[in-house]
């Protein structure tokens, strides 16, 4: 009775549910997002202990500066010409976006995912990386490839499924697979390519190897199970591997808060496994740069695992299945207080003395102009509109190492029936 009597004194409990800021029609203000001064984090020494800077889970990593100097220890010195193709490949990348976003519409594919507003977070992270370095990325990341000279051509073909994909129309379009680039097979499968980066990179070092393994996956994800299992692994065996946290504040439609972003930052997650953590600004190309590289430092000299949150936006759909004006403000974007990646690269380059506007603008024009070249090109081998273009029985290739008899069975079956009918399924 005593134990009925106090519970009837209680409060209720109450379960919470994260509820955005902002939804469609709310005007946005974005002051509570606190933006550390450009420089004033500290860098620790790479071989520094974990725990020693658990204080760089919870700030902003920041080089740029708002006058777009390069400030603070954070500063890779980089040389001009590194800052131009950096800014080269991420002006790129957008075109590119653009004009395959536009092919979609026109209904030349099915499907297409922009990364508009998180260009440095690939490009920059790319630079900074060896080119023989492995990267599994999620599905956002094209411009890993970019950055390392991978063919346009190539990646339209896949996105096509035509007759030059050499994923033979395999693969969910913008899910490219490029072994030779160091570009790990894109899943649609949230998260499962953290596991296999951590694999990869005990391999590497149980062979006694030199390269790493960099793994990306958005905020959302950081809640599947497979996100953890990796983060467990790779601090067990101190898997020389880099892991990204790209936190664009959205999961398709839901906010970043039901991945746990009201309880503490992501970079935190790395604190509770004993693996360093940085909490980056992810629109700030050089913060971006100066973290993957210390990062990179630490795994080749056997420091382990790094967390990196790279604190961006999606600025805007999360593909071309998605409407965002459906679940959140259309002022968020332009209010959104780190600014363009783009924007802010361009202006450090003016800031010290090696860019200006007019070769920004001629550089524009030209990329414009060489990837609509390239969207011709790769439209002579068919665009995924008009239908299958690869011979229907190659849907059997590239599975198995030897095909199963039943299989072997089913394809006969299926060529003797194409034959029969007189009605080829595939152009040849």
């Amino acid at each position: 009775m005593a134990a009925e009597h106090i519970r009837a004194n209680l409060q209720p409990l109450s379960l919470h549910v994260p509820e955005p800021k902002f939804r469609p029609g709310d005007a946005v203000d974005f002051a509570a997002v606190d933006v550390p001064p450009a420089g004033a984090q500290r860098r620790p020494d790479t071989a520094e202990e974990a725990r020693a800077f658990t204080d760089l889970a919870y700030t902003l990593v920041r080089v740029l500066d708002e006058e777009g100097r390069a400030v603070g220890p954070w500063d890779p010195k980089l040389s001009p010409d590194a800052l131009r193709r950096m800014l080269r490949n991420m002006v790129r990348l957008r075109a590119f976006d653009e004009r395959m976003f536009r092919a979609q519409r026109q209904g030349k594919t099915s499907f297409y995912m922009k990364a508009t507003g998180e260009e440095a977070v690939a490009v920059a992270a790319a630079q900074a990386l060896d080119r023989d370095d492995m990267c599994f990325p999620s599905y956002r990341q094209q411009g890993l490839l970019i950055a390392r000279d991978y063919p346009l051509v190539e990646m339209m073909n896949q996105i096509y499924s035509n007759r030059g994909d050499k994923l033979g129309g395999k693969q969910l379009p913008i899910m490219y697979s490029a072994k030779e680039y160091g570009f790990f097979s894109i899943s649609g499968n949230l998260t499962t390519q953290y596991p296999q980066a951590v694999g990869w990179a005990m391999a590497s070092a149980a062979k006694g190897d030199t390269r790493i393994a960099a793994a990306w996956c958005g905020e959302g994800s950081t809640a599947e199970g497979d996100f953890h299992s990796a983060c467990t692994f790779a601090a067990v065996y101190r898997a020389p591997v880099i892991f990204n946290v790209v936190n664009n504040q959205w999961a398709i439609s839901s906010f970043s808060g039901f991945a746990g972003a009201e309880a503490t930052t992501f970079a935190a997650r790395a604190i509770g496994y004993g693996i360093a953590g940085l909490r980056v600004d992810g629109n700030d190309a050089l913060a971006v740069y100066a973290a993957t590289q210390w990062a990179a430092e630490r795994a080749r000299t056997n420091q382990g695992a790094t967390l990196i949150e790279h604190f961006t936006y999606r600025a805007e759909g999360h593909s071309t299945s998605d409407d965002p004006s459906q679940y959140r403000s259309a002022g968020e974007a332009t209010a959104w207080p780190l600014g363009d990646p783009i924007q802010r690269l361009k202006q450090h380059l003016i800031v010290i003395g090696e860019w200006d506007e007019e070769r920004h603008a001629a550089q524009d024009r030209e990329i414009a102009e060489d990837v609509r070249a390239t969207q011709k090109e790769a439209e002579k081998n068919g665009i995924l509109g008009h239908g299958l273009h690869q011979p229907l029985d190659s849907l059997f290739d590239g599975v198995f190492e030897e095909m199963p008899w039943h299989l072997r069975e089913q394809r006969q079956m299926m060529m003797d029936e194409e034959e029969a009918s007189g009605r080829p399924w595939a152009r040849k």
